[in-house]
């Protein structure tokens, strides 16, 4: 859920003129406007369909019909049923969308990836009760790899090998039960997948709010030192 310093998930990623958002939850359209306006966003990549990570695509839809008439679709990558799940929240057919979205469901490229704009984005299935996609991003020899919401995967470990940042999410607490199986990473796991990954950054993201973020980040620093804790509106250059 949004915390009182952060939107929910929602990452900007700029390339060459080139920029791609990794999911779109509540409250993050409105904060990406600090650094984008929504028609200069090339592709919108949503990890999966839970609330907090695509509930905000449906600000893009006001934008684009009332902000950007004249802007033809954006590519819009999801799970198999994106379109009627943001046609739901916005309380129309998925097919009144397509003047907005142009949809590509994520299965259908898991093994061969796909270019946006001289980007190179890979795809694994996360370990998540619902369809859940963590994203790998190339340009060149540098990349970047969301982990999206997962319990202890070693398809995790598989698409972030060697890569330059490991945007993980660390949003179960070591010492808090009663959490279902396979839905989140402690801080000490996420420290774990990025040291097996022989990742060179790991950034603990999907923090609740009522979690201790610097527990989870000291949990984390026991697996591999090079950790530190994602915060809105920061930027990092690779």
């Amino acid at each position: 859920m949004p915390g009182p310093n952060s939107a929910a998930s929602c990452y900007l990623i700029e390339h060459d003129g080139v920029r791609i958002v990794l999911d779109l939850g509540p409250g993050a359209a409105g904060a990406l406007l600090r650094y984008a306006t929504l028609e200069t966003i090339d592709a919108i990549l949503l990890s999966h369909l839970h609330a907090d990570h695509c509930l905000d695509a449906c600000s893009v839809v006001v934008w684009h019909r009332y902000a950007a008439r004249s802007h033809g679709p954006v590519a819009l990558y999801g799970p198999v049923g994106t379109m009627q799940r943001l046609g739901a929240a916005y309380e129309q057919p998925a097919a009144d969308l397509g003047d907005v979205f142009d949809f590509h469901p994520m299965s259908s490229i898991t093994s061969t990836g796909v270019e946006i704009g001289g980007l190179r984005i890979s795809f694994a299935r996360m370990n998540h009760p619902v369809e859940t996609y963590a994203i790998r991003v190339e340009a060149g020899t540098t990349s970047l790899t969301y982990s999206a919401d997962t319990g202890i995967c070693p398809e995790l470990i598989r698409l972030a090998k060697g890569t330059d940042v490991l945007l993980c999410e660390a949003a179960q607490p070591d010492d808090e039960p009663g959490y279902p199986p396979d839905l989140h990473l402690t801080g000490g796991q996420a420290g774990a997948h990025a040291a097996a990954a022989g990742v060179g950054r790991l950034l603990l993201t999907h923090i609740p709010p009522w979690v201790n973020a610097d527990a989870q980040l000291a949990a984390a620093r026991t697996a591999f030192a090079a950790a530190e804790l994602a915060t809105a509106g920061m930027t990092y250059t690779l």
